[in-house]
């Protein structure tokens, strides 16, 4: 049985009801069909368990975002009160829960640049939807009815909707759904192993970016552009960390030619880059604040979008025009959703959660630098508690494994025997974002973990041919 194969699943199982009745979202379908789900049952702390009581490190705290761990009472009781008060109400027509109105207070409270209003949403998927239909709303206020085209980057991610999914930079997001939407352009990736000269520093490479960018802006018109969308650290494209000065040559550029800029928080929100916010870390200063995941740690759905006090204006005139603001979803602002956040919010202050990543994130950062010399690893990149390592066929040359082969994939299901759940990206880049409570001695056993099935997996591909050793 290779790695990547899992025994039939027995009949009535979990494993082949879900076979029978599930459709899985990033997920090779035909290949699920065979092999069965990983069922996992409950959580505790860093780690999830399967159906067979075994125990897992979540290397990637599920999907970014279960900051507190899988046993947050607090977060538990904060849902089960809010459930009892208040199970469901609206904010259509003027009406308003109270948990919204704190949770709206305090998070333009903690913005790390002036906001005017919070916006709620259910994932990050429909806030940056959210944010692409607030700028062009934005420009139609101002009578600028053809500066609506939006700028994202090769290799970002921001979505799956029709329009997030657009911005998103990946080639599988797009492919056969009929995307990107022609509005949407995508500008160059700043990733410097992959997309620098030879020679090229990093703060030269993010001039030569700068000056692609307001050659492309250029080129398109400025006058139909409205925006540009980025992340702080890119996450889904491979934990890409800009490189020296390029947020702080881009902005000019941006404000030059009246483009808002969109911060897309949903992954490095609320500590996970060793501040509270990605913009604080990469002094990036937008005009428009997208967040989720970590928002409530991930134990119900919840986003936000925090605009700028032009742009609350804008929508203030609109609405005046049109007679309504026709925009929201059911579950905006849901009261136990809102509650839940609060709490969250509550607990990474009391905790000092943002220290306590600056304290530990060396662990983890030093860990994986340690396989910089490994004969399979290209690049090992992060900030804070996010990181990743690049797998390559030849170091030298930096050539990639053809992505067929699944080398990445193999890797991340010889860690899962190993006790730990890693994501493969594209790329064969494997992608680390432990909760935000692991302790230094959990990151140690990740790390041996990973290693292990890294040893393994340069053992099949040197065995195999895929590589000359």
């Amino acid at each position: 049985m290779t790695p990547t194969q899992q025994s039939t699943p027995s009949p009535n199982s979990p494993a082949a009801r879900d076979i029978a009745y599930s459709a899985h979202p990033y997920t090779h379908l035909r290949r699920h069909l065979e092999t069965g789900p990983l069922v996992i049952v409950r959580g505790d702390g860093v780690r999830v368990y399967d159906e067979t009581g075994k125990g897992y490190i979540e290397g990637l705290a599920g999907l970014w975002c279960t900051s507190l761990g899988w046993s947050e009472e607090r977060l538990v009781t904060a849902a089960t009160e809010a459930m009892r008060n208040l199970p469901f109400y609206h904010g259509f027509g003027s009406k308003a829960a109270a948990p919204t109105i704190d949770l709206a207070e305090k998070l333009i409270s903690m913005a790390p640049v002036p906001m005017s209003k919070a916006f709620f949403a259910n994932s990050g998927s429909e806030a940056n939807d959210t944010a692409i239909k607030l700028i062009w709303y934005y420009n139609n206020a101002l009578n600028r009815p053809e500066k609506k085209r939006i700028i994202s980057r090769r290799r970002a991610y921001h979505g799956v909707t029709v329009a997030s999914a657009s911005l998103t930079g990946l080639p599988a997001n797009h492919r056969d759904f009929d995307l990107p939407l022609p509005m949407m352009l995508h500008t160059e990736c700043p990733h410097h192993y992959r997309e620098a000269l030879p020679g090229e520093s990093e703060e030269a490479f993010a001039e030569r970016l700068a000056e692609t960018l307001e050659d492309f802006i250029l080129a398109e018109d400025p006058d139909t552009i409205a925006a540009m969308f980025a992340e702080p650290v890119m996450g889904a494209g491979g934990v890409i960390v800009p490189p020296a000065t390029y947020f702080e040559r881009i902005q000019p550029i941006l404000q030059r030619y009246d483009i808002l800029l969109v911060a897309d928080e949903v992954i490095c929100g609320f500590g996970r880059t060793g501040h509270l916010w990605g913009c604080q870390t990469f002094d990036i200063r937008p005009d428009i604040i997208v967040c989720a995941k970590a928002l409530s740690s991930g134990y119900i759905p919840i986003s936000a979008v925090m605009i700028s006090e032009p742009i609350w204006q804008a929508m203030l005139q609109e609405s005046d025009k049109i007679g309504v603001f026709g925009h929201g979803f059911t579950y905006s602002g849901h009261p136990v959703a809102a509650a839940v956040a609060l709490e969250t919010l509550k607990i990474y202050e009391e905790r000092d959660i943002v220290g306590r990543v600056r304290s530990v994130s060396p662990v983890l950062q030093n860990g994986l630098r340690r396989f910089a010399d490994h004969p399979l690893v290209g690049e090992v990149r992060g900030v804070g508690l996010v990181g990743a390592v690049e797998l390559v066929r030849d170091k030298e040359t930096r050539e990639s494994f053809d992505p067929a082969l699944g080398v990445g994939a193999s890797l991340a299901k010889r860690a899962e025997a190993h006790g730990l759940i890693i994501r493969p990206l594209p790329g064969d880049v494997l992608a680390f974002s432990p909760p935000l409570i692991i302790e230094a001695g959990e990151i140690e056993e990740m790390l041996a973990s990973f290693g292990a099935a890294l040893d393994e997996t340069w053992t099949w591909v040197r065995d195999t041919g895929l590589v000359q050793s």
